[in-house]
């Protein structure tokens, strides 16, 4: 009995993976061993910088807080240290957005926690 390969899923798989490379430069968007690579490394990329991001924002919630607190004579780790002390429950994002886009309630926080 001859050999059964199923061509209408192996193209249709094919087919899948060359959409997902459609916009790469050069080969890496229609030749199949060429796109196949592309298309895995840019899903490990993508799933990794799924949490980078996370990481990211924290970083720069952080640091506008922490120019936020310096004009008022506060370190970060200062500042936040009061808020938490102060039972404030305001998140990094939060403060972090205060500080960058209504200076005058950022204020009204540090005065609070002074």
């Amino acid at each position: 009995m001859p050999r059964s390969v199923n061509s209408v899923a192996s193209r249709a798989r094919r087919k899948k993976v060359m959409k997902q490379a459609k916009g790469f430069f050069g080969r890496r968007k229609n030749v199949w061993t060429v796109a196949k690579n592309a298309v895995e490394k840019a899903m490990v990329y993508a799933y990794r910088d799924r949490k980078q991001k996370k990481r990211n924002f924290r970083a720069l919630w952080i640091m506008r807080i922490n120019a936020g607190a310096r004009q008022y004579g506060m370190s970060y780790s200062q500042f936040m240290g009061k808020v938490k002390a102060a039972n404030i429950e305001l998140n990094r994002k939060v403060l972090a957005d205060l500080a960058a886009n209504h200076p005058e309630t950022f204020e009204a926080i540090v005065n609070q926690v002074k």
